[in-house]
């Protein structure tokens, strides 16, 4: 495999980052996991933005401009010839010196990775298991909507999920409410009201989330941001989560409870395949 590595394109196994590096000595960096479809980059300028957004709240210099990070995609892409699947984009303050101060690291470590995954068009809605991680994400917390390297929390949830032979974990946060998944958001059925919990839960807001909620409005179906307890999933219609990695997967249990199960999670699936499908053409 190809990858990026600050401004070239050389073997995985070739490119090395310093163990000084504080992405390494502290998870100081942030990243961006972009759905690719048919060869071609998934909602980039909301991943652009948002990595700006990161970067302007840790006070991390951008290597690059949005048109010169996009073409660096683009080549990643094409020298693997990947056609679906994801590139992981991630960015951190570089190198330092030891201890939490960041003084000294003014030149940021960027690497771009690709990771290929099945194609979409005609794939069948993923139904999954998850479990109620006892992990507590921070209500409220800022940190919680930045995309950065310090996921100590979701991989221990994580863990939680495999050690359970589950599909994914739900993390509640710190007032007991709804947050998200490990490696996705969610969303749950009330009526004909599709939920999702807000920022302000404690959540990363996803670029598939925010694209799911154009979506649910664009087909006349009433979106609402709220908190809830977790039996409001045991008493929703239907349950889903959503992510750059697997774009939209039912929730049919959990903790080895079953969840409902609707159609409207299906028909939201069908408009998410088209749209992609429309934007990208019909797959190989």
């Amino acid at each position: 495999m190809i990858c990026y590595l600050n401004g070239k394109f050389l073997p995985v196994e070739e490119a090395t980052v310093s163990v000084m590096d504080r992405g390494f000595l502290y998870g100081d960096g942030l990243f961006e996991t972009v759905a690719v479809y048919q060869a071609g980059l998934f909602r980039w300028d909301a991943h652009w933005l948002r990595l700006e957004r990161g970067a302007s709240h840790l006070g991390i210099p951008l290597p690059c401009s949005a048109i010169e990070l996009q073409d660096a995609a683009v080549q990643v892409i094409e020298r693997n010839q990947l056609s679906n699947g994801v590139l992981r984009i991630t960015m951190t303050r570089g190198i330092g010196h030891r201890g939490y101060s960041p003084k000294g690291a003014g030149h940021p470590t960027l690497a771009i990775t690709s990771h290929a995954g099945p194609a979409l068009e005609g794939a069948p809605l993923q139904r999954w298991s998850a479990i109620t991680s006892t992990i507590r994400l921070p209500a409220g917390g800022m940190l919680n909507s930045l995309k950065h390297t310090s996921k100590l929390p979701q991989v221990l949830a994580r863990a939680e999920a495999d050690f359970a032979g589950a599909d994914e974990a739900i993390l509640l946060n710190t007032s007991n409410e709804l947050a998200e998944g490990a490696s996705s958001n969610l969303f749950w059925i009330e009526g004909t009201t599709i939920c999702t919990p807000p920022i302000t839960a404690g959540i990363l807001a996803g670029v598939t989330r925010e694209f799911v909620i154009e979506l649910c409005r664009g087909i006349g179906l009433e979106f609402k941001e709220r908190t809830a307890p977790q039996k409001a999933l045991f008493e929703a219609e239907g349950v889903f989560v959503t992510s750059s990695g697997i774009g939209i997967a039912a929730l049919e249990k959990l903790d080895n409870r079953p969840l409902p199960t609707s159609k409207v999670t299906s028909r939201i699936y069908d408009d998410f395949c088209r749209a992609v499908t429309t934007e990208f053409g019909r797959s190989s």
